[in-house]
């Protein structure tokens, strides 16, 4: 199975980046690829990302739909069985393509890029499935596994939810998680301001809406957010509302020295130096295990123009001691590696690919990372710690561990600009998928107070 520079058609890209990410290319990346390369109609390009997104993210349904009607599959070829399930999420989730489009499009990829025997399958399997119609998830008897094929969510991620957050908030969640992420761009103050940025992208053709998340974010639609003039001119980077929220939450002074101790690609990195000052001598020391991801949070903050106050180091957090002394820092982000349990709605796949030992696993590293720079705070300086998924093992009971081994630190209520979740009772602020319509996320502070 291959395409060629020449096959433009956007059903038979979405085909090929479904099968790469099916052998482990991560779906945004690989969409951008496919973009780069051919020369596609804005509205193709619109198609071949919907698709994308769509077949991934109801993965486990359309396996559901389509098992009566395969009676052999494991000797369907992996990009025929893909090449259905576009073909059936068409038929069920877009309703501007006509059925008859869906089934004749998809019969002319099964000819060119396979045979007249996958042809003459495809052609059977799609008129049987007319005939007989598309298998409904609502009568699956068993509970859990209903949710689990209605929503495409593996079961053990279900049973967790509902196990901390029960059963209503969960099932709000997975309503949400298969909507279209929104895009969302993060204004950089140093070089204008939001109310400049909205007028010069309304300009440009976007729609824009204010975020009602960060002080600084924007939401466009219309066209993709690189092709504006502010970005191309570092006036403004790419960055969920969600992750906005860590660096915004930290009260900095222009001559503080920060580290963000898990700093790649660098999007929360270069909105800390926003707020420093060369001539105050304020500094971000960005850490990353990775010499290639250093070198992202380089270009990062070069084209943002804070580079002059952004240090870049190729080293893994929990080592730290190896670098610099203690107290070193006057405030510390870590932006701990996780499951990206909360990122399910913009990368897809995710779900399937983690298991609850993953999260379990990743919670020791978090923990480790917490642990070896608690040291480098001065005394009244803060470290926030934050992750992009919404699962307590890598959240509350992080935290919980971690102000239990240090007695030093004391928890400090996390206040940001827009003053987010106002009601709650906890110092903490959770972010789930339904609150606001961006991706998850969980951020706690610690003051270091001896």
């Amino acid at each position: 199975m291959t395409t060629t520079k020449q096959d433009q058609n956007p059903r038979s890209l979405a085909v090929t980046a479904l099968m790469k990410v099916q052998n482990g290319a991560y779906s945004n990346l690989q969409l951008n690829q496919l973009i780069d390369d051919n020369d596609l109609s804005p509205r193709d390009t619109g198609l071949l990302t919907t698709i994308v997104y769509g077949v991934i993210q109801h993965r486990l349904t359309l396996a559901y739909q389509l098992k009566p009607f395969i009676k052999k599959p494991q000797k369907v070829t992996d990009w025929v069985m893909v090449l259905l399930e576009t073909a059936l999420y068409q038929w069920q989730y877009l309703e501007r393509v006509p059925k008859r489009a869906v089934f004749d499009e998809t019969i002319q990829i099964a000819k060119k890029r396979g045979h007249e025997g996958i042809r003459r399958f495809v052609t059977g399997v799609l008129h049987q499935i007319d005939r007989v119609g598309i298998p409904d998830p609502a009568t699956i008897d068993d509970p859990l596994t209903r949710l689990s094929v209605t929503y495409s969510v593996p079961t053990w991620l279900i049973e967790t939810l509902t196990d901390q957050l029960g059963q209503a908030k969960t099932v709000s969640i997975l309503s949400h998680i298969n909507q279209p992420a929104n895009q969302s761009v993060r204004v950089n103050l140093e070089r204008g301001t939001v109310d400049a940025a909205v007028e010069q992208l309304t300009a440009e053709g976007y729609d824009v809406t204010r975020s009602q998340v960060a002080k600084a974010g924007l939401v466009l639609s219309g066209r993709p957010a690189n092709q504006s003039a502010l970005f191309k001119d570092g006036a403004m980077t790419i960055q969920d509302e969600s992750a906005m929220l860590p660096a915004e939450s930290m009260a900095l002074t222009p001559s503080m020295r920060v580290l963000d101790a898990c700093a790649a690609p660098g999007g929360k990195t270069v909105q800390l130096a926003e707020k420093l000052t060369v001539a105050d001598g304020g500094e971000v020391v960005a850490l990353d295990i990775h010499e290639n991801k250093v070198k992202l949070i380089k270009h990062n903050a070069k084209r943002m123009g804070v580079n002059d106050r952004v240090t870049a180091v190729a080293l893994d957090a929990r080592k730290i001691d190896d670098q610099y002394p203690d107290d070193a820092f006057d405030q510390i982000l870590v932006d701990a590696p996780c499951s990206g349990i909360g990122l399910v709605r913009r990368k897809p796949e995710i779900r399937y690919e983690k298991q609850l030992s993953d999260s379990q696993n990743l919670a020791k590293v978090q923990l480790s990372i917490l642990n070896a720079v608690a040291t480098k705070v001065a005394i009244d300086g803060i470290i926030t710690y934050s992750t992009c998924t919404i699962l307590n093992q890598e959240n509350r009971d992080v935290v919980a561990a971690f102000l239990a081994a240090h007695p030093e630190f004391e928890s400090q209520r996390v206040a940001t600009a827009n003053d987010l979740k106002p009601d709650r009772t906890t110092d903490y602020l959770e972010i789930y998928p339904d609150d606001y319509d961006s991706d998850g996320f969980f951020i706690s502070q610690f003051k270091r107070v001896r």
